[in-house]
């Protein structure tokens, strides 16, 4: 029993204990040694004397208790004290909407300093409390390339002065939407993983999500966190129909819509709704409305791509990525044909900055398809699966190819792979 609560108290509390540990020591890895411990006297103590009423208050008060330790046993506790009362005079001011220390121990995490790499492996690490082994596989990289990894953006904290603050009120839409980028791209991460035998690795996505959703609490009227946390509610609804029993990847004409969970959808429509009354939308929010139509429609052949590609066209306007370019271009293919799609797709070819991007030569492969110039739509699913180290996707794009080219075989369609 007082397992299943350390567990628990693991899961909700780690971002709450380690961030008030945080504020104290203003070191990353004295604190995160200090809640460590306290998590281990945890299974400990309470074990014989009782879960205590309020979890995550005794695990910062042991955290802390041992932070202040280690200091005095370092020596360096009268050069700390300062930090134990008051803000430092080069931190921002606090307000109302940032008082959070989550919230501090996030946007240290995400500082525009660190590589994006660094960003989210410390943003698990940290924020999430993800074992470093664990951030490592998830990743795909050996744990002591891992490891080394979240050293050094640690160590560039402390040697940048990086400082463990909120932002300045008129720094914060920029950096906010820093924080939002790595939720985002850790959440993509999971949601069609580059790599491996399975389509979808469910713990980054579970962390991303509920990295959205501690963000919103904490900043409930920035508009764009709740567009990212409707957007990554939509996927979310409609996780399980991705694949079939034997592990396919299904397009989203062949998904079983009554399965898609329609209350994450109806809690996305309720934040995309707030956040375009609320103001202009942003790219979170223009992105969450485009899922939110393909999830609402009855059918794959009723959904509204006319409005999709007016979306798709403001997304491009405020946020001109060839990513987006290539989005629209599916969008376009619908409404306007597969001819005018093509020539979008091709040009993106011509501009190089997709080169590597496998879902370039995938849709290009589709639209020749739909054109009638089959043999060129086997190369192009070549390219694409040249590009592809996931196993779903890779069946998936064999598959098509097979299907089009005819008397291709496995084989010769898997030449220099």
């Amino acid at each position: 029993m007082s397992e299943q609560a350390v567990e628990r108290a693991h899961r909700e509390e780690w971002a709450y204990v380690l961030a008030a540990t945080v504020r104290l020591t203003r070191d990353l890895d004295a604190a995160e040694e200090a809640v460590q411990d306290a998590y281990v006297q945890a299974l400990r103590t309470w074990g014989r004397d009782g879960v205590p009423e309020r979890p995550g208050a005794w695990l910062t008060t042991v955290a802390r208790r041992a932070a202040l330790n280690a200091m005095k046993r370092e020596r360096t506790l009268a050069a700390k004290l300062p930090l134990l009362i008051g803000v430092e005079e080069d931190e921002p001011p606090e307000t109302g909407a940032v008082r959070d220390d989550r919230l501090r121990l996030i946007f240290t995490c995400c500082h525009p300093a660190l590589a994006p790499e660094a960003r989210v492996a410390l943003t698990l690490r940290l924020v999430c409390g993800v074992a470093t082994p664990d951030v490592a596989r998830a990743f795909l990289v050996p744990e002591a390339t891992m490891a080394a990894r979240i050293t050094r953006a640690k160590k560039k904290i402390a040697a940048a002065g990086i400082p463990y603050a909120v932002p300045y009120e008129e720094d914060l839409p920029e950096r906010v939407d820093a924080v939002l980028t790595v939720i985002h791209l850790l959440y993509s991460t999971g949601h069609t993983a580059a790599t491996g035998q399975e389509l979808v690795r469910d713990e980054l996505t579970g962390r991303a999500l509920g990295l959205a959703r501690m963000l919103v609490g904490l900043l409930p009227r920035d508009r764009e966190a709740r567009g990212l946390l409707a957007l990554l509610l939509v996927h979310q609804a409609r996780r399980a129909t991705r694949t079939d029993a034997a592990g396919r990847l299904l397009r989203l004409e062949e998904q079983d819509r009554s399965a898609w969970d329609r209350a994450l959808i109806a809690e996305a429509d309720r934040l995309i709704i707030g956040a375009l009354t609320a103001g202009p939308p942003g790219r979170f929010t223009l992105q969450a409305a485009i899922a939110a139509l393909h999830a609402q429609a009855p059918s794959y052949a009723e959904t509204d791509w006319p409005q999709i590609l007016i979306l798709y066209g403001e997304l491009l306007r405020i946020w001109p990525s060839p990513v987006v370019a290539l989005n629209r271009a599916v969008a376009l293919a619908v409404v306007e044909g597969p001819a005018a799609a093509l020539e979008v797709v091709e040009e993106l070819e011509r501009e190089g900055r997709l080169a590597g991007y496998r879902y370039l030569p995938a849709t290009k492969a589709d639209l020749l398809h739909r054109l009638g110039r089959d043999a060129e739509a086997v190369e192009a699913y070549r390219a694409a699966l040249a590009l592809s180290g996931n196993a779903a996707e890779q069946e998936f794009l064999l598959e098509r190819a097979r299907t089009v080219g005819g008397v291709w075989h496995g084989e010769e369609l898997w030449v220099n792979r």
